[in-house]
């Protein structure tokens, strides 16, 4: 499957947003989609702060870039799932 273009996404998550907005979404696309859209932003920070850290000789301010995003993503998966990360305090 191809990816949508930037016109293909933005018109799918204006319907989406409507579709919420009206509260017709009885399958929960326009959730899926709007949440998926919205992580998936961090997870491309994450793509290029990995590749920062590995392909430019694994600086120490690239691995700080890269556990921000990490911890980012992990705050956002424990908001938008409504779970909490136990961090035994060695973060």
């Amino acid at each position: 499957m191809s990816k949508p273009t930037e016109i293909e996404l933005k018109t799918a998550l204006v319907a989406a947003a409507t579709m919420k907005e009206h509260d017709k979404d009885p399958f929960f696309i326009a959730k899926a989609l709007l949440n998926h859209n919205y992580r998936l932003k961090h997870y491309e920070d994450l793509l290029k702060a990995a590749d920062r850290y590995m392909n430019h000789g694994q600086a120490e301010r690239e691995r700080m870039k890269l556990l921000r995003c990490i911890e980012q993503i992990k705050d956002i998966e424990s908001r938008t799932g409504n779970t909490q990360n136990e961090s035994f305090g060695l973060e």
